[in-house]
């Protein structure tokens, strides 16, 4: 009787330390373009609401989402591609489509009115989806989501992010950056 026991507790030992194993075989450093995004002009994407400026033109001048195709609808010359393009990408492209046929010299003008949501799940006070400042950290979002919950990981975390069209994941300490549009995931800690 004893064999067989001991072998039931060998093969038990043995699956628990595969199970412990492969929660660890997920684990992913961020790429390096995780850090490169950060330093980059900012990319605009659907969800991003925009203050256009046309000077001395106050029918043309308002407040535009950008919308889940990644265009905002303009006045006078109809959707412009924004996905992508950072605001002075933008700027230049709605005052040459603005240049042929309806004004002489347009002086356009642009800022972020209200970023991206960025989206917290795991183990966090409530999880979900919030809205993104300038300049936050994972430890910002973190505090907006409710603190940590008593089992969380509290020194790393893993973000998602979209860097010139793909989708990118890896893991961070809680001092990284932040970009709108992220999502952070908060994982439970071992022990």
């Amino acid at each position: 009787m004893k064999p067989a026991k001991s072998k039931v507790t060998a093969l038990l030992a043995a699956a628990m330390t595969s199970v412990m194993l492969a929660g660890c075989s997920g684990y992913q450093p961020a790429p390096k373009a995780f850090h490169e995004a950060v330093i980059q002009p900012y990319r605009l994407d659907a969800g991003d609401r925009l203050r256009i400026t046309v000077f001395e033109q106050t029918g043309l001048t308002g407040t535009y989402a950008v919308d889940q195709a990644g265009y905002i609808a303009f006045p006078l010359i109809g959707a412009v591609p924004a996905r992508g393009r950072t605001l002075q990408e933008l700027e230049a492209g709605i005052a040459a489509s603005l240049r042929q046929g309806y004004l002489r010299d347009p002086d356009v003008s642009i800022e972020i009115d209200r970023y991206r949501s960025f989206f917290i799940m795991g183990e966090v006070g409530q999880a979900g989806q919030y809205s993104y400042v300038a300049g936050m950290n994972v430890q910002n979002a973190i505090a907006i989501a409710g603190g940590f919950s008593p089992r969380a990981n509290q020194r790393m975390v893993d973000i998602t992010r979209k860097i010139n069209g793909k989708v990118m994941t890896g893991r961070v300490s809680i001092s990284d950056p932040i970009l709108a549009g992220d999502t952070i995931y908060v994982r439970e800690r071992l022990f």
